[in-house]
């Protein structure tokens, strides 16, 4: 009841103190609510990313329909993936044909589209209807007749389509499903992938904790001066440090309100914000109940908690308060051991074995000591290190004459960089030394071709008219086209022996001669192609290519309806070369023909391909290319060679970082701008004082720079320390190698960007301080 009695009586402080107890009590409630939205943030990933997962997999072909290959029915359908890119901006969708009178509709989708018509998600149909649009609108070609409802999209801002279709054939590439949703579980992630999400989930959040922490003690000057009025008429030291607990537990509950509302409101929003092509819906962004129950009661506690700590170090006395005098300094040796034993922590954790599973308990209590160790670090090193400064112009001896006086409220104001910062520097290290292991080698050389096609709709002349509209395309500088398919040796098999088989590459001269070592060629000639330096596939090729002998163009065509096989004799005088390999890194071996030799349409199960070179100076080439292929093949995909290509997991959660960061970030230039406005405030006297004495603004703006410079330079210079150690030590357990040492360059660089906005942001209010009614007292 005493506890009750004295914190309910500090809260009828806060909220009847006037102007200036509101002032303090606002300060206090918008630094707690930013923490509390950005943990309602962070508690709602789980969900958002689980929603957007399941609405992906619902929309796709349903594991019983593929494995057991779905029968046609009065609701199955075909279709085939017309995925294209545009500008940077991938574009999915599928040209679909229904093959009953009641086709199953994909999810988010009312009535199927007939041929010639797309059902557009809203940002694909207002990307089209724009001008921006208009080099997509010449690939899709198609009437807009509905939109994509919410539950068809994994995100608002995702460009996605269904097209109907009334020539789409399993000869064309149409593929039968008969329902949808995938229900197969998703692949873990690694164990390296494991403890690189523990260290960002630590090192986004615990700058969170600690603003909080820093907010509950906003306006502690005057607190503490109007309690030392309060142990004037009688209370003793232990009611008013309730009494002070009182105060910011007041502060901490009007912050979850303004916390959840600014969380709210926000999410009202995020379906317009869109940040690396990636986008939610509000209603993704929902916390579990129990993590907004643990937020609910944590801000609270922990603001009584930070306050009785911190009145501990406080004498309120009937005449006033003592703080920080030179008798007490802080000590060292304790502050050392948290991050020393957040290390050990580490270190008895073990390296990371690569089929083991992780245990993120250890990983994470020791990057939390870590952390919380350098944040305990700061205020001995400011301190220690504003101690001996001396001399200078009088805007640097007003700054250090402040940061000595009271150097815990910077220390407080930057601690939030320091963890931040040097988790940044340690993820940093960790992902350079692991990139390497998440990139491969395509062996794909983008300075041959730039682009890859292939399409399942052979014609006549498919080769060369594929080859002729790609060479006649704007920016294209060179077409590889060829016609694709398999050949065997004919005969009756048993079931136990493997049938001879090789492939059969037909093109024109010029393209035949990039994809082998031909020294002459002519309309009408064939050739064997061996692999280089594999003398058994060579034999395997030669078992099919039997030069003078029948090889079979069609076999096992039972599912194609009207398909035939047919027969076609190697020319005895074959000559044998050697495969070269292709742009994309690949050889083709097996037999190769001219379109004289060789007719394309007997060929039902062939493949076009097309590998293009371009002109990269030529403004939106890509689209171009794009374009032509839709108009020769709406269902042609179109890819991009590059020499380097990284794990989509690994890509997912480097995208999760960016995110965090970008949140974090903007949480510790509010946090900074909030408590240097704050300090401001506590100093109005002061600041009117030297005002009224002759000071003038330039220095007085100069010497708040200085204020907030120093701190931040020495809490980089421990974040850059403690960031390297953590970062070298989560390597050494991923049992990887330190490959940048020099990562922290770029976060010293946003750390003066940070210094310069805040001081910029902070001026409007001192010029305002500076007048002479600042000397009014009551």
């Amino acid at each position: 009841m005493t506890w009750l009695r004295d914190l309910g009586l500090g809260i009828r402080f806060a909220a009847a103190g006037g102007r200036e107890g509101w002032a303090r009590t606002t300060l206090t409630a918008v630094g707690v609510g930013l923490g509390v939205a950005l943990l309602l943030i962070a508690s709602s990933v789980p969900h958002l990313l689980a929603e957007r997962s399941h609405r992906g997999l619902a929309r796709e072909e349903s594991a019983a329909s593929y494995q057991e290959k779905a029968a046609r029915s009065d609701t199955s359908v075909l279709r085939i993936s017309a995925e294209t890119e545009y500008r940077g901006q991938v574009v999915g969708g599928f040209l679909m044909r229904p093959e009953g009178a009641h086709p199953v509709p994909p999810p988010g989708v009312g009535a199927f589209p007939g041929p010639g018509e797309m059902v557009a998600s809203p940002a694909l149909k207002e990307l089209l209807a724009s001008p921006e649009g208009s080099l997509l609108r010449e690939r899709l070609p198609y009437r807009v007749t509905s939109t994509i409802a919410d539950p068809g999209l994994r995100s608002p801002h995702e460009l996605y389509f269904y097209v109907g279709s009334d020539s789409l054939t399993p000869a064309t590439g149409g593929h039968r499903l008969a329902g949808y949703g995938d229900d197969t579980p998703a692949e873990p992630l690694t164990p390296v992938l494991v403890v690189l999400v523990i260290l960002i989930c630590v090192v986004l959040l615990s700058p969170v904790a600690i603003f909080i922490a820093t907010a509950v003690r906003f306006g502690g000057d005057r607190r503490d001066r109007r309690l030392a009025a309060l142990r004037l008429v009688g209370t003793d030291i232990r009611t008013t440090r309730r009494i002070a607990a009182g105060e910011a537990l007041f502060g901490s509950l009007l912050g979850l309100l303004t916390g959840l509302v600014f969380f709210l409101v926000g999410r009202r929003f995020i379906g317009h914000i869109e940040l690396w092509n990636h986008s939610a819906f509000p209603s993704d962004l929902t916390p579990a109940l129990w993590q907004a129950a643990l937020i609910a009661v944590a801000v609270p506690l922990s603001a009584v908690l930070v306050t009785l700590v911190a009145m501990r170090s406080v004498a309120v006395e009937p005449l006033g308060v003592m703080r920080h005098t030179g008798r007490r300094r802080r000590r060292l040796w304790w502050r050392l051991l948290v991050p020393a034993l957040g290390l050990a922590v580490l270190g008895l954790t073990g390296k990371v074995e690569e089929d083991a599973s992780v245990d993120p308990y250890p990983i994470a209590a020791g990057a939390v000591l870590v952390l919380f160790g350098l944040a305990l670090l700061l205020p001995w090193l400011i301190e220690a290190g504003v101690s001996r400064l001396r001399g200078g112009a009088p805007a640097w001896q007003l700054a250090v004459r402040r940061l000595q006086l009271n150097s815990g409220a910077a220390s407080r104001a930057v601690s939030g960089i320091t963890v931040a910062v040097a988790g940044a520097v340690a993820l940093q290290m960790l992902f350079a030394a692991v990139g390497d292991e998440f990139e491969s080698m395509t062996g794909q050389d983008p300075s041959r071709a730039q682009f890859h096609t292939f399409s399942e709709k052979v014609t006549g002349d498919a080769a060369a008219r594929t080859i002729e509209e790609f060479r006649a395309t704007e920016g294209v500088e060179r077409v590889i086209g060829t016609v694709e398919t398999y050949v065997t040796k004919p005969g009756t098999y048993k079931e136990d022996e493997v049938t001879p088989t090789t492939s059969l590459t037909i093109g024109d001269c010029a393209t035949l001669k990039e994809l082998a070592e031909i020294r002459s060629c002519a309309e009408g000639d064939s050739f064997v192609v061996h692999p280089r330096g594999d003398k058994e596939m060579s034999d395997w090729v030669d078992e099919t290519a039997r030069k003078g002998e029948q090889i079979e163009l069609n076999a096992s065509l039972d599912w194609l309806p009207g398909a035939k096989s047919v027969l076609w004799t190697l020319p005895a005088d074959t000559p044998t070369v050697t495969a070269s390999r292709d742009p994309i890194g690949e050889e083709h071996w097996g037999i190769m023909a001219t379109v004289g030799a060789v007719d394309p349409r007997t060929l039902p199960t062939a493949q076009t391909v097309a590998q293009i070179k371009v002109d990269e100076g030529v403004e939106d080439v890509a689209e171009y290319v794009r374009n032509t292929a839709a108009r020769i093949d709406p269902g042609m995909r179109v890819a991009t060679l590059t020499s380097v290509t990284r794990d989509r997991q690994y890509e997912s959660v480097q995208t999760g970082l960016r995110f965090g960061a970008l949140a974090t970030l903007l949480l510790i230039a509010a946090s900074m701008l909030v408590s240097q406005l704050e300090q401001l405030r506590e100093r109005k006297r002061l600041l009117s004082v030297l005002v009224a004495f002759g000071t003038g603004r330039v220095t007085l703006g100069w010497s708040v720079l200085w204020q907030t410079a120093v701190p931040v330079a020495i809490s980089l210079l421990v974040a850059v320390a403690g960031g390297v150690a953590l970062g070298a030590t989560m390597t050494w357990m991923l049992a990887k190698t330190v490959t940048r040492w020099w990562v922290f360059l770029p976060m010293a660089g946003a750390g003066a960007v940070l210094v310069l906005a805040v001081t910029l942001l902070s001026l409007p209010l001192l010029w305002r301080m500076m007048r002479p009614d600042g000397l009014r007292t009551e």
